[in-house]
């Protein structure tokens, strides 16, 4: 059986979160199951509201708990914060196992490998896990061990009015 692709959504620009949801889009319009799983963004997002009328083709989940950016709390709310961060990740192993979608998006889920929330290793575990079911990873960084799990990789840059890369 052929096994799905990964796809990555990288770079210190604006827009991964949105393309990804782009193809989640895409996937839903095409009768395919989209299962979207966020980190680190709190649950306080408005979007959140908008994504959740799209269900059931489009399935929007948070295990986090605090309405707050993970950066912006303290080191006690971070700590428990990770605990449900790492219930995510097995609830998303879970929904590749039990081949609950076609297409599972991992929304921020490179920042967490950049935090050393997650390995890299724990990363390839779960993508190991996909059997047909396509795979987005948005997030900052993608170092030269997160590009070798991918299919295929997007770089995501900020540009200025000159045309020149904002730094």
């Amino acid at each position: 059986m052929a096994k799905g692709l990964v796809y990555i959504y990288a770079g210190d620009g604006r827009g991964k979160s949105p393309a990804a949801l782009g193809r989640a889009l895409q996937a839903a319009m095409d009768g395919k199951s989209v299962v979207v799983i966020r980190f680190l963004k709190g649950n306080g997002m408005k979007s959140q509201d908008f994504l959740r009328r799209m269900e059931p083709e489009i399935k929007l989940f948070s295990f986090e708990k605090s309405r707050e950016n993970y950066e912006n709390l303290s080191e006690e709310k971070k700590q428990e914060e990770i605990a449900n961060i790492k219930n995510e990740m097995n609830f998303a192993k879970k929904v590749l196992v039990t081949r609950e979608c076609d297409l599972l998006i991992l929304d921020e889920v490179l920042r967490l490998v950049e935090k050393e929330i997650v390995s890299v290793e724990d990363l390839k575990a779960l993508l190991d896990c996909r059997q047909d079911a396509d795979i987005i990873l948005t997030g900052g960084k993608a170092d030269d061990d997160i590009c070798a799990l991918a299919d295929e990789i997007s770089r995501i840059e900020t540009w200025g009015p000159e045309g020149k890369a904002k730094i």
